[in-house]
């Protein structure tokens, strides 16, 4: 991937974000920084925002409160559109492929959608993002024909075809055999290595921390921990998140 920020700079400040539908309020005054170069894990049971934490993030949400910069830039009024354009990619928790498309026609458009691409410059960072996300072999199946797997890395390879500084995944590894998950980890694990900043939602716990240097636990609205994974998962506040229930 060709953007970088320098490592140990903040890439992403959320700052007070509350996002609410109506009476409900699903995120309460969320603050999270996070520096170019870290791979940051969130955990938190089902309805506790996280996915929404992600949608504001990316601009998919709008904040109701609050400010989210990227890259020292105040992108809280920005659209998904832009924010993409900008350096943000992301897959979501359901795979979303064009299914009358290749695999390689679905990373086009994100590299032209995603990264206003054209052309020869389109079709390469396609590949790139082929290669990276290990779907080369398969570069010409129609994405209808993927098992779940399949579809998962090209989620993986539509986000990275916007050559994105920071990537948000929201429960990837969802659905997954243990050989499967292992698998895509190991692809995320040499993305995290090459620079790519990563906020990562998963419930296959085991999966995050595999790859994340840092977790953080939500739960209805607000974050309960943040610091160093086994630290945040040995946490009084997190093991009374979960009591009575498994991660």
């Amino acid at each position: 991937m060709s953007r970088a920020a320098g490592a140990g700079e903040a890439l992403l400040e959320v700052d007070s974000v509350a996002k609410s539908y109506g009476a409900l309020d699903v995120l309460t005054a969320v603050h999270l920084s996070v520096p170019a170069g870290q791979a940051l894990g969130i955990v938190g049971p089902n309805g506790a925002g996280k996915s929404t934490l992600l949608s504001v993030i990316n601009g998919t949400e709008r904040a109701s409160a609050g400010t989210v910069r990227f890259a020292g830039r105040d992108v809280t009024a920005v659209g998904a559109d832009a924010r993409a354009r900008a350096g943000m990619g992301r897959t979501f928790q359901i795979p979303r492929p064009f299914t009358h498309l290749t695999v390689f026609e679905n990373a086009l458009a994100g590299a032209t959608a995603g990264a206003g691409l054209h052309g020869r410059a389109a079709d390469d960072r396609a590949l790139e993002a082929l290669v990276l996300a290990d779907m080369l072999d398969v570069a010409n199946t129609p994405a209808g024909a993927l098992p779940l797997l399949g579809r998962k890395r090209l989620e993986l390879a539509r986000a990275l075809a916007t050559d994105p500084q920071l990537l948000l995944l929201d429960e990837i590894a969802g659905g997954l055999t243990e050989a499967e998950c292992d698998s895509l980890v190991e692809t995320i694990r040499t993305l995290h290595a090459s620079g790519v900043t990563i906020i990562w939602i998963e419930h296959v716990v085991r999966a995050l921390l595999a790859v994340v240097e840092r977790l953080v636990c939500l739960a209805s609205g607000v974050i309960v921990a943040d610091g160093e994974p086994d630290a945040v998962m040995r946490s009084d506040e997190v093991q009374a998140v979960y009591l009575g229930g498994g991660l």
